[in-house]
C-alpha cells in the first residue's frame, strides 16, 4: 500500500511535474490517501495555487470513487501523528505539518508514502517507512 500525500495530491491537480509518476503508482494499485491530506490538497490548490473548486474535485472525485482508497483517522492515529511532530518538528530545518503527521501515523501500519516534500521524507526514512520520491515543481526529489 502508498499512500499519496498533499503534494502527490496536488502534482495530480496542477499537472505539477510529478503528475505522471503518479497517476503511474495509482494505476498500479493499491494508492490510499487521508482524509486529512485531502483537506490539505484543496486548501493548498484553491488559497495558493488559485483553482477553482470545481476543478479539484474535477480530478479528485473520480479517483476516490475507483482507483485510490479514502483512510480516516482514529483515536490511535491522533496519538501517533502528535507524537511524531512533538519529535520531529522544527519550524526552521523540518517544518512537518499535522496532516503529514497523520499520513505517517497511517503508513506506519503498513505502508510507503509517496510524497516530494522533504521533511516528509526525511521523517518517514526515520521511522522506518519506505518513501516512493517524486519530483517537486523543480524537478527534485528528497
Amino acid at each position: 500500500m502508498t499512500l499519496l500525500d498533499a503534494y502527490a495530491l496536488i502534482a495530480l491537480v496542477a499537472d505539477q511535474p510529478a503528475a505522471g509518476e503518479v497517476q503511474e503508482l495509482i494505476r498500479g494499485g493499491g494508492c490510499r490517501a487521508s482524509v486529512i491530506n485531502v483537506a490539505e490538497t484543496v486548501d493548498v490548490s484553491h488559497r495558493v495555487l488559485t483553482l477553482e473548486i470545481a476543478e479539484i474535485r474535477e480530478v479528485l472525485d473520480p479517483l476516490f470513487l475507483d482507483e485510490v482508497a479514502l483512510v480516516e483517522p482514529e483515536e490511535s492515529h491522533a496519538w501517533s501523528a502528535a507524537a511524531l511532530r512533538s519529535r520531529y518538528y522544527d519550524r526552521d530545518n523540518r517544518a512537518i505539518s499535522l496532516a503529514d503527521c497523520f499520513l505517517l501515523a497511517h503508513a506506519s501500519e503498513d505502508g510507503a508514502v509517496a510524497t516530494s516534500d522533504p521533511p516528509v521524507a526525511e521523517v518517514a526514512r526515520a521511522e522506518g517507512i519506505e518513501v516512493v520520491a517524486l519530483p517537486d515543481s523543480s524537478g527534485q526529489r528528497p
